[in-house]
């Protein structure tokens, strides 16, 4: 074999290509978001100081790292002076230096609030740059809603203390690289823990306005003290029978949306239930339809059925653990309430037999995930609209530990040839580029829904550390490099779609953890 089979090889590769995922995640604020905003002169030179004089440095430094990270792989693999091969199979000096350098720039980090916050204010408040805003989401290099770029230095921070803490267990104490991994690692645990708070905070703050940006029909989405819980689908019982509807739980109140989306690929809020009052009960034998409940609210009563009943155990549990939670906080939320739902949504109680379904409605409720051109159809609202599930906020933090890149070769179920192509694992999705240098994807594939499996002798596929994709009939496999890889495909696919109750969350880990081969 040409390359290194050592296994801390295989890691130092996935820190190499995850940072190359990284850096060209930062363009898309550094290159291209910044020439779409200085082309319209759309942003207040204020507002352009303090997003680029913080992310700027960043990306700077990261480049240099990049850089170096490259030349010692390369090293590594032994394609120079061989000789000297041996002082260079390992990575921990190379991290150790850049996270001590990396800490020099925490305070840019802990402005990451501000930035977030003063961005979403000025698009309110500009036209001109809420357009900008919303067309250049639109274009391919957009391949995540925007304001989740910004939170990348802070999620990359976490990926370097799980890479480095997975590089600690690998060698033995003795071995020459541990220590400079267990430095890099406890200086770089010490800068995740300084911003760990404000991630949840961002993080909440981030789904909060591209929920805003997505839902027709509320204005301040993100007041102060609102936490995002849940989004989801679930069928509403209504005079023409069950209809699916798009659910969203925070902590002070229910909303839930009219069919399908808009030809601007948005969702209509059609209800709103605060959550002050609220009682969720278990109805199946009620109405004879499986998995279903019914939500009591003050204003008025709905009948909803999920998919599975497992989807409504952690509907119901979700609702009433906010519940609870909404009892104990005595913030007067219906104040914040009364100013942002538009007064369409206090309808008299048999809503049911009111619901006009207008023609792009019905229209576009057909149309299917794959055959949604219009790019924003990749946000979680519409993968759990069109794959019928839902995500939690829990779901959402742990997906941001399992973000994975590298080259894979994909076969189709029924084709015999393997291509080749350089993959990106985040938000529930795949991306496929030709190569790692490419700015935007070929194609994408929400995997939420999906079981990941190694595949059956049926399957026929006579190689080595081959996984498979399987949702319905849609099958594909992938093909990793080493055992190494082929695991951590395997591992963080299964936990970013495979999303726990609330409750099982509290349960030891199962081994998965514990192979340290």
């Amino acid at each position: 074999m040409r390359y290194p089979t050592d296994k801390a090889y295989f890691i130092a590769k996935e820190i190499l290509a995850t940072e190359r995922t990284y850096l060209k995640d930062l363009e898309v604020i550094t290159v291209w978001f910044r020439s779409a905003v200085i082309k319209e002169n759309a942003m207040p030179e204020g507002l352009m100081t303090l997003l680029f004089s913080n992310i700027d440095p960043i990306y700077e430094f990261h480049r240099g790292f990049l850089k170096e990270i490259e030349q010692r792989l390369a090293l590594w693999e032994g394609k120079t002076n061989a000789h000297v091969k041996g002082d260079y199979q390992r990575i921990g000096d190379v991290m150790l230096r850049n996270m001590r350098t990396l800490k020099e720039f925490t305070n840019y980090l802990q402005k990451h609030d501000e930035v977030l916050t003063e961005l979403e204010k000025a698009t309110k408040r500009l036209k001109k740059l809420e357009v900008v805003y919303k067309e250049f989401e639109l274009q391919k290099v957009c391949y995540l809603p925007l304001n989740t770029f910004l939170l990348k230095p802070i999620q990359r921070l976490m990926h370097y203390k799980l890479v480095l803490g997975r590089l600690c267990k690998h060698y033995t104490a003795e071995h020459r690289d541990f220590a400079d991994c267990r430095n890099a690692l406890r200086e770089v645990t010490e800068m995740t823990a300084q911003l760990q708070h404000s991630l949840i905070r961002l993080e909440n703050f981030q789904k909060l306005s591209e929920l805003q940006h997505d839902l027709i029909g509320i204005d301040n989405l993100t007041a102060p003290g609102r936490e995002f819980i849940r989004e989801g689908c679930l069928y509403k019982l209504t005079k023409k029978g069950l209809q699916q509807r798009m659910f969203f739980l925070f902590s002070d109140m229910l909303l839930y949306t009219s069919k399908g989306v808009t030809g601007t690929n948005q969702f209509k809020i059609h209800g709103h239930l605060p959550l002050h009052g609220m009682l969720v009960e278990e109805s199946e034998n009620e109405w004879a339809v499986p998995h279903c409940f019914t939500i009591y609210s003050a204003q008025k009563t709905i009948v909803v059925a999920a998919s599975t009943r497992l989807e409504m155990g952690k509907w119901m549990e979700d609702l009433n653990v906010a519940i609870e939670m909404a009892k104990k906080s005595t913030e007067k939320s219906d104040m914040l309430l009364e100013n942002s739902v538009c007064n369409r949504s206090n309808r008299s109680s048999d809503e049911v037999s009111l619901e006009q379904e207008s023609e792009d409605d019905i229209h576009s409720s057909r149309s299917s995930l794959d055959r949604q051109s219009h790019h924003r159809a990749n946000t979680t609202m519409h993968v759990c609209w069109y794959r019928n599930t839902s995500v939690s906020m829990t779901d959402h933090s742990v997906a941001v530990e399992n973000q994975l890149s590298g080259y894979l070769l994909r076969k189709f179920k029924n084709s015999n040839g393997w291509q080749k192509l350089w993959v990106v694992f985040t938000n529930f999705c795949l991306f496929f580029y030709k190569t790692h240098q490419d700015d935007f994807p070929l194609a994408s594939l929400p995997l939420l829904g999906y079981a990941v499996s190694s595949p059956a002798e049926a399957d026929g596929i006579q190689k080595d550390y081959v996984f498979k994709l399987q949702f319905k009939s849609h099958v594909y496999f992938f093909r990793a490099e080493s055992k190494y890889t082929f695991e951590r495909w395997m591992e963080v696919i299964k936990r970013a779609t495979s999303s726990p109750a609330r409750s099982s969350l509290q349960l030891p880990k199962d081994d998965k953890d514990s192979h340290s081969d």
